[in-house]
């Protein structure tokens, strides 16, 4: 039974010897074609220096692929000693490295050049997203400051009025010293509120603008066509956006508003007394000291206010860098895992085959056992021996001769048989090539152990 399934698998060996030729041959051309569509990305100058560049290299890494695999399927398999069988598999593995680094990260970028292009396009577009975003933000950060500017300027009218009206802080009604004060304050407080109303207006503009330009890059990514043509338009509107995120960083109110408070605390000039007696005066200056200080005090809070929004870091402008298909491929790496098994099996999916032969191999010599693999031998070898066993029976013969010649012959034995002549050999009678020595006389070859 075991000599019928080591003959089976021995037959069935054979008869995948052309399929395995083949599939060597086709798996090296593939991994050709897709090695000369990814070096191609990467070649420099005319289309005819590219496109020999490209066929050289991509020929030359074919043929050391097939022969490599080759090497390996003709000579491991029959490999036994372990030393031996594990030098064989480090040599398989610097080879599959080799091969890796010549030829599989090509292969995946033909494969997943474009679309990883097309990632690249998108990762770019949202970090502009997200620039564009936070230049926006740091440019409404003084906005915030609306509320308290137009809480202390109605406060500052609002005394104005009363003050007009029924002299509530001085007792003495009119439009007097007092008044005209907290009125200049109030306007003071209203101009810079407009102020801060208007750049509203213009970063929303820009903003605007900033946003047409991330609906064109976003558009180009997702058409049709050339990636590369649609590469070279979505640079030039990063280079737009880039300039817009500038320009609303640039048109934070926010300075403007840390300088407008500091002036409001520095600039109080107090206004002198004008009533019309003594305690009037006394009075008004009292309400103007007071006035002072909550001038100031408004002052300090606009200015930290004002300090805490200028304290954000400033948004650094995004560079778009403009990728080759390999290089998109090897960043986004992550993202075509199926493109890089895929780019790697056309490569060393001959590994699995040999390991196949190996493991073949292996069960046809447990099958046969020792004996059955010394006693095979082509018909060259057998020739051979045969050769050999005429060439010892004449020796053999001759040195009979010889003895008989020089021993003396008694005349009464004469018609007696010798003993010690070899016995008479019968045609076509299988026989070891065992060669046959008289241990008491001189042997012209050395003694032979049968196996």
């Amino acid at each position: 039974m075991s000599v019928s399934q080591s003959y089976t698998l021995r037959g069935q060996q054979t008869r995948l010897d052309t399929t395995t030729k083949i599939t060597l041959a086709v798996l090296a051309l593939a991994s050709g074609v897709y090695t000369y569509l990814g070096v191609r990305e990467l070649l420099d100058g005319s289309a005819t220096a590219v496109f020999l560049g490209a066929i050289v290299y991509s020929s030359a890494v074919s043929v050391a692929i097939y022969a490599f695999w080759s090497y390996l399927m003709r000579f491991m398999p029959h490999v036994r000693q372990p030393g031996s069988r594990r030098m064989l598999y480090l040599a398989m593995a610097i080879g599959s490295m080799m091969i890796i680094a010549m030829s599989s990260w090509l292969n995946a970028s033909a494969l997943a050049g474009s679309a990883a292009l097309e990632q690249h396009l998108s990762v770019t577009t949202e970090e502009y997203q997200l620039k564009l975003n936070e230049a926006h933000e740091n440019a409404l950060a003084a906005q915030s400051l609306l509320p308290d500017i137009q809480l202390a300027a109605q406060r500052f009218d609002t005394l104005a009025g009363q003050e007009a009206r029924s002299g509530s802080l001085t007792g003495t009604s009119g439009s007097g010293t007092v008044v005209q004060l907290l009125r200049q304050m109030s306007n003071q407080l209203t101009g810079l509120q407009s102020e801060i109303q208007a750049s509203r207006t213009q970063v929303a503009t820009i903003f605007d603008e900033g946003g047409a330009r991330l609906a064109a890059m976003r558009q180009l990514v997702s058409s049709q066509g050339p990636v590369a043509d649609r590469a070279n338009a979505f640079a030039e509107e990063a280079v737009q956006l880039s300039g817009i995120i500038t320009g609303l960083q640039q048109n934070s109110v926010a300075p403007a508003v840390k300088r407008a408070a500091e002036d409001l605390g520095r600039s109080f000039i107090a206004p002198v007394a004008d009533g019309g007696d003594e305690g009037l005066r006394a009075r008004q200056s009292q309400v103007v000291s007071r006035v002072e200080d909550a001038v100031r005090a408004q002052s300090a809070l606009l200015v930290a206010a004002s300090e805490e929004i200028l304290a954000r870091p400033d948004v650094e402008p995004f560079r778009f860098t403009p990728l080759s298909a390999p290089e998109a491929v090897i960043r986004y790496a992550v993202d075509f895992l199926p493109s890089w098994a895929g780019a790697i099996s056309i490569d060393l999916l001959p590994a699995v085959l040999i390991f196949i032969l190996c493991i073949v191999q292996d069960v046809i010599r447990r099958e046969d056992g020792e004996e059955m693999e010394t006693g095979d031998m082509s018909a060259a070898d057998l020739m051979r021996a045969i050769r050999i066993q005429k060439r010892i029976r004449t020796a053999e013969d001759d040195w009979q001769q010889d003895a008989e010649i020089e021993r003396p012959r008694e005349p009464e034995r004469a018609s007696e048989p010798r003993s010690d002549m070899p016995e008479p050999r019968v045609a076509g009678e299988n026989r070891e090539i065992v060669q046959r020595n008289d241990p008491a006389g001189p042997t012209p070859f050395p003694k032979t152990a049968s196996r």
